[in-house]
């Protein structure tokens, strides 16, 4: 779980602090950066997992995936930036295993991991230059400090207690200045007392912590593996629409991909762990509870179930309606398939992960949305009740422009994405500041130094029907019948 992000240096994000409780949405106008604070999550997740190359190369630009690595660093007109820092506040799994299978168990679960990265170029002029580390730390946070960092906990001391475990006096990851260079240090804390692992930065072709294993070091494997599960769901309806084969890989992908499957295994997860009862009611209370979802968004919903064709092998997900007419999911709308792909994650235990989904409103009806962000908010992690596989570490961060969603959002849960000014070096500049709604837990942390949104910044999206101008031809809500169903009109 995400708690806080750093960032400074990498695309318009200069100095930005942003604290993350289960459920955060993101407001805000288009082009001030709101995409560019899920493309730093992105990365930092698949530096986890990847090449540093690799890593940069997957980070989105506005023609789709980058391909100069230089894109990525902040830039006033045509200077850039010389590093970009990243710092994130973490609550990692307590179990779990690495790459070859081993159980790895973390000795502290609320970390703090910072990694640094500069940029060399290649005299070589058609090479794109490449990434280098300059800094990588994974420590501690205290357990004595975890309710000042984690203040949308309120005063429940369950979920406390149950996510942050373990205690630790030293770092897990190190870097020191020698002669050769910059050093990063590996230290051990899987039950040896051995000396730190010592890596040149300068050669390194990915972040230590992507390498971490059970033996040497379980903590940050399992830091490793928190990040990893930083997810950016973009739902193409085409893919929601595809039947799969029995062979497909039984997860929900980040573009829609395998829903099929994946409901298929939940169902038959849920007949399995029932072998010693009515394993059809099992599964159909599976379909059932998905339904029931479902007919929040549309009315006429009878049932919810995976075909299981045979013939040709392919599973594919129907639809009945109450007249009991049923629907293969390539009849259903966009938004439909969107709601039911979340509806389905929302399901699934083993996804215990971070999801950043952009623009949830897409495809829903006004009327509707409330039940979209109640799908999403049920989603998240419940702090008033302990963590456990049912009340799994799990997060949404959504990010919006529409007055539907940020009228209807819990104000505690809100941030405004806006553009501040900036001087660096005599020159004036624009960069992403994301603040929180006063009075807030957000606003409140830090001895309360943080900076709140200014109240009118909400104002165009709580009522923004704008006032009819002379001349102009009348719209809907220029009519003297539709008055008293506009927000904050004298009638309503």
């Amino acid at each position: 779980m995400l708690t806080r992000l750093r960032v400074s240096g990498f695309k318009n994000l200069v100095d930005v602090d942003v604290r993350f409780g289960p459920f955060t949405c993101i407001a805000g106008a288009n082009g001030v950066g709101k995409s560019n604070l899920f493309d730093a999550i992105g990365f930092l997740s698949a530096m986890a997992n990847h090449p540093l190359s690799e890593a940069a190369m997957s980070v989105r630009n506005p023609e789709g995936r980058t391909g100069d690595i230089r894109s990525l660093f902040h830039r006033v007109g045509e200077r850039y930036d010389d590093r970009m820092d990243f710092e994130v506040e973490m609550i990692v799994p307590k179990e779990g295993f690495d790459d070859l299978g081993q159980k790895a168990v973390a000795s502290q679960t609320f970390l703090r991991y910072t990694v640094s990265l500069g940029y060399r170029g290649d005299d070589n002029s058609s090479s794109a230059g490449r990434l280098v580390i300059l800094r990588e730390d994974l420590a501690y946070v205290k357990r004595g400090d975890a309710r000042d960092h984690l203040a949308f906990m309120g005063k429940s001391d369950a979920w406390l207690h149950s996510a942050v475990q373990g205690a630790r006096r030293a770092p897990f990851i190190s870097t020191e200045t020698q002669e050769e260079g910059c050093v990063i240090k590996v230290h051990q804390d899987g039950g040896s007392s051995g000396k730190p692992r010592t890596l040149l930065a300068a050669n390194l072709p990915r972040t230590a912590l992507s390498a971490a294993n059970a033996a040497e070091s379980p903590t940050a494997t399992m830091a490793r593996r928190e990040m990893e599960s930083w997810r950016l769901l973009q739902l193409e309806p085409s893919k929601l629409r595809s039947p799969d084969p029995f062979t497909a890989p039984k997860r929900l992908a980040e573009d829609g991909s395998h829903l099929p499957a994946t409901l298929y295994r939940l169902a038959r997860a849920a007949t399995r762990e029932n072998r010693n009862r009515d394993a059809d009611a099992a599964s159909q209370r599976v379909y059932s509870q998905l339904a029931n979802r479902l007919s929040e968004l549309i009315d006429d919903v009878k049932e919810v179930f995976v075909d299981r064709d045979e013939r040709r092998e392919l599973f594919t997900i129907m639809v009945q309606d109450a007249v009991g007419t049923t629907h293969p999911a390539r009849s259903l709308s966009d938004g439909t398939l969107r709601f039911l792909a979340l509806a389905v994650l929302a399901l699934d235990p083993d996804e215990k992960c971070l999801i950043c989904l952009e623009e949830p409103e897409n495809g829903i009806h006004p009327a509707r949305i409330s039940a979209m962000l109640e799908l999403l908010q049920d989603i998240v992690t419940d702090v008033e009740r302990p963590v456990d596989e049912d009340n799994p570490l799990r997060q949404v961060i959504v990010n919006t422009h529409s007055q539907a969603v940020i009228s209807q959002v819990p104000d505690d849960s809100l941030l405004m994405a806006e553009l501040r000014e900036h001087v660096l070096q005599g020159e004036r500049f624009k960069a992403l500041a994301c603040s929180p709604v006063r009075d807030t837990w957000r606003s409140k942390v830090d001895d309360g130094k943080v900076r709140a949104a200014d109240p009118g910044a909400f104002g165009p999206y709580l009522n923004p029907a704008p006032q009819r101008q002379p001349g102009r031809p009348r719209t809907l809500v220029d009519r003297p019948d539709m008055q008293g169903y506009l927000p904050f009109s004298e009638s309503a």
